[in-house]
């Protein structure tokens, strides 16, 4: 979902990434090669490894990172600016920006995206985790798939937060656990 946002202020702490391309997904939003670059979407979609907030700005997946403590506080600076503007230049802003991004390709990447993404858990290695999953359980099935990494634990959610803004019509809106999207 972050991915999907207009613009992502992470946690430093926090973990960003897609380690079901390991076994059993990939990725339906398509989003990582317009964010990031093919040979970082590569890096990060051929291991399934994933990144933290600090090394998510570097890379440019997201537009800052802040301390945990002041992260409230740089998301909100960061709305109240948005917030003077009028709502029909954001709009237009937008559309102008993503359009460069659908005749990239991106609906149709996203179409492929989901195909592939249903064909992963039908897979001789999909058919496996499945069944490690109702054998074991789900986070034991996952600890399976991400052991021979050498980071089983590390590449989980462990409350890092991300802030993101949710397009509600006609004014903004936040959640946690995401990133700013504007009309």
């Amino acid at each position: 979902m972050a991915l999907c946002s207009d613009l992502l202020v992470i946690a430093d702490n926090a973990k960003i990434g897609y380690p079901p391309a390991r076994v059993w997904g990939c990725p339906t939003t398509s989003i990582w090669f317009h964010r990031i670059g093919l040979e970082k979407a590569k890096r990060l979609l051929f291991t399934g490894d994933c990144l933290t907030g600090k090394q998510a700005q570097e890379w440019g997946l997201a537009i800052e990172s802040a301390p945990p403590e002041q992260l409230d506080e740089r998301f909100e600076a960061l709305l109240q600016r948005i917030a003077l503007m009028p709502v029909n230049q954001l709009v237009m802003m937008k559309l102008l920006l993503n359009q460069s991004v659908m005749q990239q390709g991106l609906h149709t990447t996203q179409i492929l995206g989901t195909v592939f993404d249903g064909i992963t858990r039908h897979t001789k290695e999909g058919y496996a985790f499945q069944a490690d999953a109702t054998r074991n359980g789900f986070m034991e099935a996952v600890k399976h798939r991400d052991e021979p990494f050498g980071d089983f634990g590390l590449s989980a959610f462990r409350g890092g937060r991300i802030k993101v803004a949710v397009c509600q019509r006609p004014c903004f809106s936040f959640q946690t656990v995401t990133s700013l999207s504007v009309c």
